[in-house]
């Protein structure tokens, strides 16, 4: 059995890798630390890198796998009291199933995913996922409400750029 501090190399060493694009073997080092965490009963640590392991097999272009790892994990978070860390499992699973064309689901898991970032005080990463809800609606055709979504995510922002100003200046003249 590894030790914690074993287990905190391997997690780092995937990181080194997935930031040099080796999502191949960051993967396999993230699946691994997730098994040694959990052979320790530490869920939550082996909750987070199965979320790790999601996006580099996401990056992959291995939607459903990256899907498969990653469902489950936002309970454990929630159990933990871990609103930041929920949101974003949730945001992984709505990136995963964005992928794999279930628009509906997707949508429906990032307004998920944005409602725990708001009750976690994470405005930023609110924003990034009304966005990426936004693209979705924009993806169906759907301009006014994707506006709409995009207004929300600017007003999300807590320094939003001159730029996003900007465009949520225009979104709103759509709007009307």
């Amino acid at each position: 059995m590894a030790t914690e501090s074993e287990l905190q190399k391997l997690t780092e060493d995937g990181k080194l890798a997935f930031e040099a694009g080796n999502y191949e073997s960051a993967a396999t080092m993230f699946e691994n630390a997730a098994q040694g965490y959990t052979a320790l009963d530490d869920q939550v640590n082996a909750a987070e890198l199965k979320n790790n392991r999601s996006v580099a097999l996401l990056k992959m272009g291995r939607a459903q796998e990256a899907l498969d790892v990653v469902l489950g994990t936002q309970e454990i978070f929630a159990h933990a009291g871990d609103l930041k860390r929920q949101g974003m499992a949730v945001g992984n699973q709505a990136a995963a199933l964005e992928a794999l064309k279930r628009y509906d689901e997707a949508f429906a898991a990032y307004e998920e995913s944005a409602g725990i970032f708001a009750d976690a005080g994470e405005g930023d990463l609110r924003s990034m996922v009304l966005k990426a809800a936004a693209g979705i609606k924009l993806k169906r055709g759907k301009l006014t409400d994707s506006a709409i979504k995009m207004i929300g995510s600017l007003e999300a922002k807590e320094k939003p750029s001159i730029f996003e100003r900007i465009l949520k200046y225009f979104l709103r003249f759509l709007q009307r």
